[in-house]
């Protein structure tokens, strides 16, 4: 994903955009998607305005263009077909910087932080497996409590069991940092159901852990591993007919989630045959510049 710069007339020039100045200023939703990319488009009184979005190898910040002297500014940027990104708008008024969604832009997603724009390239169409399938059987989501030694406290989780759960075979585990977020914010219950209604995945059980203290626990904790690697995966199989291999055994997380994972399956070799790890917070604290605390300034020991 690239933003094209340049005059105004050319970062609009893409088909089905509009093509003058005076044709964006009536644009009243934001953005404008051609097969090559969207033109994002800006409405008001700013010093500057910079798009904000994460992705991997791109400017985290990318200005938009001033139409001339109006309160007009607009940003074409190379998306590829069948995808979508999220983003913030960051306004500029007397040096201060101010993050907003996207006025024009209806369409946002949540997030355990709050919510983004989202930008769809052309032809995007949100994956069928996310979507509720009637002929897809639900699993049932449980509560359970457990004494942690490691943590020196009771934890409380859900746990997925799958559609057709029979205790007179063995399942998968997957245990997922953050679980109860990926419940609400990506309907991993319903992604669960489809994968094993299709047979893409076996069906298996999946623990959904939440942490009350994350950016402590995630940074590198050794009771937390110990929890994830020893006390919980001990009471799931006394709950539970699970397999005892670690090739049938996994951990998932997002971001500090994905380090905790990291973490935990590196602290207990032969724990866990299988990492998910999406979007993980890594990042060198040891060499070369960064603006990163002392929480995320954990490094292998």
């Amino acid at each position: 994903m690239t933003a094209s710069r340049g005059p105004v007339q050319e970062i609009a020039a893409a088909p089905e955009s509009p093509r003058q100045p005076a044709e964006l200023a009536s644009v009243t939703r934001s953005p404008i998607v051609d097969p090559g990319g969207v033109t994002l488009v800006y409405h008001g009184a700013a010093d500057a305005v910079n798009l904000r979005c994460w992705i991997h190898g791109l400017p985290a910040s990318q200005p938009f263009d001033r139409v001339g002297e109006q309160d007009l500014w607009v940003l074409r940027v190379e998306l590829p077909e069948n995808s979508r990104i999220e983003y913030k708008f960051e306004v500029v008024r007397d040096g201060q910087g101010e993050w907003i969604l996207d006025p024009l832009n209806p369409l946002t997603a949540a997030d355990p932080f709050g919510a983004n724009s989202v930008a769809q390239g052309y032809g995007y169409e949100r994956p069928e497996w996310t979507r509720e399938d009637p002929a897809a059987r639900a699993g049932l989501v449980e509560e359970i409590a457990l004494k942690s030694a490691a943590l020196g406290d009771d934890r409380h989780l859900a746990v997925y069991v799958p559609a057709r759960f029979r205790r007179s075979r063995r399942y998968p585990l997957l245990i997922v940092h953050d679980g109860l977020d990926y419940l609400r914010y990506a309907s991993l219950d319903t992604v669960l159901d489809n994968l094993i209604h299709r047979l893409e995945i076996p069906p298996m059980i999946v623990a959904l852990t939440q942490s009350p203290e994350r950016l402590v626990e995630y940074a590198g904790h050794d009771g937390h591993a110990r929890f994830i690697a020893e006390e919980l995966p001990r009471q799931l199989a006394h709950d539970f007919p699970l397999h005892a291999s670690p090739a049938a055994r996994g951990l998932m997380g997002a971001s500090f989630g994905a380090v905790a994972s990291l973490h935990a399956a590196w602290r207990h070799p032969g724990a866990f045959g299988r990492l998910v790890l999406q979007s993980g917070s890594f990042a060198f604290s040891d060499i070369g510049h960064h603006r990163r605390t002392a929480t995320f300034a954990w490094r292998a020991s």
